[in-house]
């Protein structure tokens, strides 16, 4: 009898293993019901892979060529079949900047999230597992950096430390001022971002698996990387998407006020201020930067927001 049953039991098990979808086909239902009740997370989801192509191959959109190829006989032009969003001053055309002015803003963003993830992270953790006088003290030193004006501190960053990164590390001037705003940037969305990782720890630690970790003699580190981190790891995804966003539209406010990447480097934000003096007689060269920063913006802040939905289990099931 107990045989026959072990039989059954087998072949329903079998059975459950055959019916059960492949992981392609639970990653398309995902991706339909992420599209169905996510829709403007959808959208900043493919815009986001558009300016990821538009950042890594520029070559593959039509019509692009040199970005920097003046032509004086062309310059102020309006969008035009030959040149869709019109030229400039100098008689560049503005759609074959803008896709490379992707690279500057993605490059930004991208170093910006790296510095942020890794500072808020060390903060957070340390400061909320650990807690007592390491963690007043640490939260003072936060208390301090967001008390601090966000853009003068970066404008300070990027004009007065003129030789970070050194020299030995290769880069051009322009892409040292990149690293000097993703560093300056990177550590002040970190001190906001670790208030909340810190909370997330603290409620980590309470738990009783942590508690039984520590029990069998488990030492800090190995409860702070196999329990504390991986629970923090979806706050650090959806605070990303978001800031790569805010780092864009920072980065554009820094070109714009002539801090920024430096010409002849295509960067929205520099074309804006270019675009100042002829702003009343050519309005198409504020519109196509002015309006690429806006959907870089919104579709990161979209897809953050999904992303915070799917990850958050508090949310998780909710439209």
């Amino acid at each position: 009898m107990a045989s026959v049953s072990d039989a059954t039991a087998y072949q329903l098990e079998q059975y459950a293993l055959r019916r059960r979808p492949g992981f392609p086909e639970r990653a398309r239902r995902s991706l339909l019901r992420f599209i169905r009740y996510k829709p403007l997370g959808a959208f900043g989801a493919v815009f986001v892979i558009i300016l990821l192509l538009m950042a890594a191959v520029p070559g593959l959109f039509p019509n692009t060529g040199n970005p920097d190829a003046n032509s004086i006989v062309n310059r102020f032009q309006g969008p035009s079949g030959e040149h869709w969003f019109g030229t400039d001053q100098f008689g560049r055309d503005l759609y074959t900047r803008i896709i490379y002015g992707a690279r500057t803003s993605i490059l930004i963003g991208t170093l910006v999230v790296l510095v942020s993830a890794s500072v808020a992270t060390f903060l957070g953790v340390t400061s909320g597992y650990f807690g007592g006088i390491f963690d007043l003290l640490v939260q003072r030193v936060v208390d301090i950096g967001i008390a601090l004006p966000g853009l003068i501190f970066i404008i300070l960053v990027v004009t007065s430390l003129t030789q970070f990164p050194p020299a030995f590390f290769g880069l051009e001037p322009s892409g040292r001022v990149v690293v000097r705003i993703a560093v300056a940037v990177g550590i002040l969305t970190a001190l906001g971002q670790s208030r909340v990782i810190r909370g997330a720890a603290i409620a980590t630690k309470q738990n009783q698996y942590v508690e039984a970790a520590r029990v069998i003699g488990a030492s800090d580190v190995r409860i702070i990387s196999r329990h504390v981190v991986p629970n923090v790891i979806p706050i650090i995804i959806i605070g990303a998407s978001i800031q790569i966003g805010g780092a864009i539209l920072t980065e554009s406010s820094l070109a714009f006020l002539g801090y920024g990447v430096q010409p002849p480097t295509a960067s929205w934000g520099r074309m804006l201020n270019e675009a100042r003096e002829a702003l009343s007689r050519h309005p198409h060269l504020a519109i196509f930067p002015g309006l690429a920063i806006f959907l870089t913006v919104y579709s990161f802040n979209m897809l953050g927001d999904a992303l915070r939905d799917v990850l958050d289990p508090r949310l998780r099931g909710t439209r």
